[in-house]
């Protein structure tokens, strides 16, 4: 695998120096940068070529979400993972509206941290999977939009939800590529989400993902 470059965007310094080390343990990964806060990560980013941002949402000066929108609209080529915390999860609306396309909790692991990285820079989305059950639980709550989605097309909106790609559905499920390509574009028909990280987005405002 080529060699992914990272920037780490958060205004606490020893997590910073910590989630550094972390991934520079994974052999594919350079972090190439660090920033304290938003405007130091466009700072930043006029002289720096990257691949992915792990981006804080609570940052002072610009926080996370008007950077993810600032980024976005400059370097609409890179992905950006969000970091937080347990009690920050209610920012995940606003952070995926800005162009955002995983979410990981701050207590994620190695392996996590790997697989979020190869999901985003395939051109999938990662979020962190007790994330996804803490917030389909809430979920369940709220009303059900009045669509018709069969049990296998959920089947498959929860792989899409922990970032699998369509091959990798396929391959799961024991069905054809062509099969996948065909539910999801429906799945994007009904809910009528643009991409996939609104796909996640419905299927947790509307209850649709098992927890």
């Amino acid at each position: 695998m080529e060699i992914v470059r990272i920037i780490i965007a958060d205004d606490h310094v020893i997590f910073r120096k910590g989630l550094r080390t972390v991934l520079n343990e994974i052999t594919f990964i350079k972090v190439v940068a660090e920033a304290s806060n938003g405007n130091e990560l466009l700072s930043t980013l006029k002289t720096t070529e990257v691949d992915v941002i792990f981006m804080d949402i609570k940052m002072p000066g610009m926080n996370g979400i008007e950077a993810t929108e600032k980024v976005m609209a400059k370097y609409p080529d890179t992905s950006i993972i969000a970091l937080t915390m347990h009690e920050e999860v209610g920012y995940f609306n606003k952070m995926i509206e800005a162009g955002a396309v995983g979410f990981l909790l701050k207590k994620t692991n190695k392996d996590q941290l790997e697989n979020a990285i190869k999901a985003v820079v395939a051109g999938n989305t990662f979020f962190a999977e007790e994330f996804i059950i803490n917030n389909s639980l809430s979920a369940n709550t709220k009303p059900t939009l009045n669509i018709k989605i069969s049990d296998k097309e959920k089947e498959i909106l929860e792989y899409i939800c922990k970032g699998f790609s369509n091959a990798e559905i396929a391959k799961t499920m024991g069905l054809s590529q062509r099969t996948i390509d065909g539910h999801r574009g429906r799945l994007f028909e009904k809910t009528g989400a643009k991409n996939a990280p609104n796909l996640v987005l419905f299927a947790i405002q509307n209850g649709l993902i098992k927890a």
